[in-house]
């Protein structure tokens, strides 16, 4: 079969000595401190054999091998086996945290947006959507934005310079069953941090712009 098409799902490192690297997961990835292992953490908090993703018919699967120290996914400790979803944090012990997307990018940087934008390469921020990385001035951001951030950013990107309610990006960020109990603070920090990250890679330029009374708007210039 040919599978120069398929979307491969991978896995991103961050917040630790693995931030940045990425694995592709073809079939299994095998997680721990043998140094035999597909991802190999050199820390004597992760088990010789600490953790398994494997790729199955529903999706990829993560399971915690019996580690001393625990396998965990959003916060919460894995029993088993779990079902992943995309943009799912996965952290191993208190050593390495890792993001879960369900496809690498295979789509090369400069494709035209649908929206009738021009193409990625024109502009200072770049997002090539099916992997979730940004660049800001050709650097990526890493580690990685959070689910939230990248959500709150896609929005924005996606109607570059148009004003969006802030009603309308509090859906996109959070979904429209849990909207209704998400305040107005919430979506400022969300905004905050958002600009912190891009601010690290360009200081001398806002991105994310407030139009009193009305919204949120992306300033996207040409470079």
């Amino acid at each position: 079969m040919d599978q120069s098409n398929e979307e491969v799902p991978v896995l991103v490192g961050y917040e630790g000595y693995l931030d940045g690297q990425r694995w592709m997961l073809h079939s299994t990835l095998l997680i721990g401190r043998d140094a035999n292992c597909d991802v190999p953490i050199l820390n004597r908090q992760v088990s010789r054999r600490h953790a398994r993703l494997t790729r199955a018919s529903e999706g990829v699967l993560l399971e915690d091998l019996g580690s001393k120290n625990g396998t965990h996914r959003n916060g919460k400790s894995v029993s088993g086996t779990v079902l992943l979803k995309d943009g799912d944090v996965i952290q191993i012990a208190l050593a390495q945290k890792f993001v879960y997307l369900s496809a690498d990018a295979t789509l090369p940087l400069d494709f035209e947006e649908s929206s009738g934008f021009l193409k990625t390469e024109d502009r200072r921020l770049r997002i090539d959507k099916r992997s979730r990385r940004v660049w800001v001035t050709d650097k990526e951001i890493l580690p990685p934005l959070s689910v939230s951030q990248y959500r709150l950013l896609a929005a924005l990107y996606q109607n570059n310079g148009q004003i969006i309610a802030r009603e309308k990006l509090v859906e996109e960020v959070w979904g429209e069953e849990d909207a209704i109990g998400v305040s107005e603070q919430a979506l400022d920090a969300l905004v905050r941090r958002l600009r912190d990250r891009l601010a690290s890679i360009d200081p001398g330029h806002s991105y994310v712009v407030t139009v009193r009374g009305h919204g949120l708007r992306l300033d996207n210039p040409e470079r």
